[in-house]
């Protein structure tokens, strides 16, 4: 296989992980696998986005946001019994 034939994987720019314990609970945000800070909410999110000058980035696309432990409406631990 030669270089113009291998798949090309593109990974997004924001990364935001899973929820964090916490009062009030967080997710660590990245930005090119850098450490950006801590998201309370979606707006903090945006807020990362547009620092990076996504400004109006749809946050549902995979090639711009990556969500690890749940999508954008996850914010709070569940604790299972």
């Amino acid at each position: 296989m030669t270089e113009s034939e291998s798949p090309r994987f593109q990974y997004a720019p924001v990364v935001v992980l899973p929820v964090q314990d916490g009062e009030p609970p967080f997710r660590l945000v990245e930005i090119h696998g850098e450490l950006a800070g801590k998201a309370f909410s979606i707006e903090d999110v945006f807020e990362y986005a547009f620092a990076l000058g996504l400004k109006g980035a749809d946050l549902d696309d995979p090639e711009i946001v990556r969500w690890v432990g749940g999508d954008q409406y996850t914010w709070s631990v569940r604790h299972w019994k």
